[in-house]
């Protein structure tokens, strides 16, 4: 049986376009007593336990937001998540120790900001030069630091003989947008500037992000665009954060006025009220204009995770803009599930990961 959606541009349309159609029928003739309550708003693990994958289980309890994270304290908010993140390294298997050497550095920030942290993956077997990947970690633009994807970056490094860069970028609300984007993008200018040095190749640049990373990485594949100035080979994004709006304001089923009054994390990131049609340029890449001549893109999102639709739109229009594009949706997968790196869903999202930037970078 089929357990993988794996999507690619040429047969995405008709799927989409399928999908769009339902949701519009079953609303059309659904009367406002069949359409749901949504007043929860994004959900991004699943309420019933059955849906998910049972090998992604163990790992649910640690991924749970505490309730000081829906409001309290900053510090409270980051010790709990460093908590799950630490109970999530115990039950990993250990990471790639042989064959890539790690480095932490600091390189130059945007103009009158800090200077950035990173840590570079470097594979120890010898090649003349090495493609490049810049990882943007997630953690709801709040949260997170570079070591959250250590297993994935070690892997990759190892694996594909790639060179990674990947950036500690200021988080909200202490730095609200557009640091983490600048942080970005000047790494970005780093990397292409200093590729020799890290032996690597300056024409073979893939740029990628988790969650709100992956949001980051969309809107800086906007942003390359416009600048024209560091050409890159392809947008990599996991479950990305590309909307500020509440999916229920995009969804037909949601009774009307029931959807969330707010998206607290965009909230918190914008430093203003999410949702206006006067979004920040950048912000969230679902919000431009137009998506024609952004990088091409890979996004892996899971099933049951409350950020699969806005995704699976964010495709549909880049594949409308004539953009190549490449989805997979993975059954029975919550938000960050790919921190089960046992797990067969991991292992077969790593194979499509490792394909797709071997094809990016040929």
């Amino acid at each position: 049986m089929q357990t993988v959606a794996s999507y690619r541009r040429v047969a995405m349309p008709a799927i989409f376009g399928a999908f769009g159609l339902m949701l519009a029928l079953s609303a059309q003739s659904a009367n406002a007593a069949e359409l749901r309550n949504c007043s929860e708003g994004l959900q991004l693990f699943p309420k019933d336990r059955d849906l998910i994958d049972p090998q992604l289980l163990p790992i649910l309890e640690t991924m749970q937001p505490s309730s000081g994270e829906r409001g309290g304290d900053m510090q409270s908010i980051r010790a709990h998540f460093l908590k799950g993140y630490k109970q999530r390294a115990a039950l990993a298997p250990a990471p790639v120790a042989d064959g890539v050497k790690v480095e932490e550095r600091y390189i130059p920030g945007p103009k009158g900001a800090p200077d950035i942290r990173v840590l570079i993956y470097s594979p120890e077997r010898g090649q003349a030069t090495h493609p490049l990947l810049l990882d943007i970690h997630g953690g709801s633009y709040i949260l997170g630091f570079p070591e959250m994807n250590d297993f994935r970056n070690r892997m990759l490094a190892k694996e594909l003989g790639a060179v990674i860069v990947s950036i500690d970028y200021r988080l909200a609300p202490e730095n609200k947008f557009p640091a983490a984007l600048d942080d970005a993008y000047a790494a970005l200018t780093w990397l292409n500037a200093n590729a020799a040095g890290l032996h690597g190749d300056a024409s073979k640049i893939v740029i990628a992000g988790d969650s709100a990373g992956g949001g980051i990485a969309a809107s800086l594949a906007l942003m390359v665009r416009d600048k024209a100035e560091i050409p890159i080979k392809a947008q990599v994004l996991i479950y990305p954060h590309v909307d500020d709006r509440s999916f229920t304001n995009m969804d037909p089923s949601c009774a009307p006025g029931t959807g969330a009054a707010s998206n607290p994390v965009a909230l918190l990131y914008l430093g203003r009220a999410p949702g206006p049609a006067d979004a920040p340029q950048y912000a969230f890449a679902a919000r431009a204009p137009s998506l024609a001549g952004v990088a091409p893109a890979f996004i892996a999102v899971g099933a049951v995770d409350g950020l699969a639709e806005q995704d699976m739109k964010f495709a549909q229009r880049l594949i409308d803009a004539g953009v190549p594009t490449e989805m997979h949706i993975y059954p029975g997968a919550f938000h960050g599930f790919d921190l089960a790196p046992e797990a067969d869903v991991t292992k077969r999202f790593y194979g499509d990961l490792k394909s797709a930037l071997r094809r990016a970078w040929k």
